[in-house]
């Protein structure tokens, strides 16, 4: 089984901690005026969704997860399991509630997701850094007002809400930052 270590501690990075699959959200080295360097890092339990703080002396190894990221195409949900499918094989997969948690408003059949997998089960679904997605429900939009100041609240088609400058309208594409939820820009029609 390979493994990690602190010197190779990155964001993102899998780990096998507790006999969990976890990965680093953030890592800091830190190396005091006396006494032996050490990595304080902040972990993320990928089964639970847990984040619980670790610290690795330096030089110390950690055993990897064997975990696999793959993109995959999002299907549709069933009430309780969300199914994607791998665009080369067909194969479906169905992740359950704690596996798509964080990109649940980002859901939009069709479109492709990365989803990390552990022993073939769905452990996350993370979406696309940016995506475009159709505006359902805003106020009017005020036409002539590109200063940008201000803003409004705007409903998006998966039922994820952002705050967008006030010319934007209902039916319009815009493009969203995945990552901070922020609107970045209008869209232009896909295809």
């Amino acid at each position: 089984m390979a493994s990690y270590s602190t010197s190779e501690f990155r964001s993102g990075l899998k780990l096998m901690i507790d006999g969990d699959p976890c990965a680093i959200v953030e890592n800091e080295f830190v190396k005091p005026g006396k006494g032996q360097a050490f990595n304080r890092v902040k972990i993320r339990n990928l089964k639970t969704g847990r984040v619980i703080d670790r610290t690795y002396k330096s030089g110390e190894s950690v055993e990897a997860a064997d975990v696999i990221d793959t993109d995959m195409q999002y299907l549709y949900n069933d009430g309780e399991f969300w199914y994607f499918m791998d665009p080369a094989s067909y194969e479906q997969i169905g992740a359950d509630a704690n596996a798509v948690s964080d990109a649940l408003k980002w859901l939009k059949e069709q479109d492709m997701y990365t989803v990390t997998l552990w022993n073939g089960t769905p452990l996350t679904v993370t979406p696309p850094n940016f995506t475009v997605l159709k505006v359902v429900e805003t106020d009017p939009g005020v036409r002539g007002d590109t200063s940008g100041g201000g803003g409004k609240p705007a409903t998006l088609e998966t039922g994820a809400v952002v705050r967008v400058p006030l010319f934007i309208d209902e039916g319009e594409l815009l493009k969203v930052d995945t990552r901070t939820g922020e609107y970045v820009s209008r869209a232009k029609e896909e295809g």
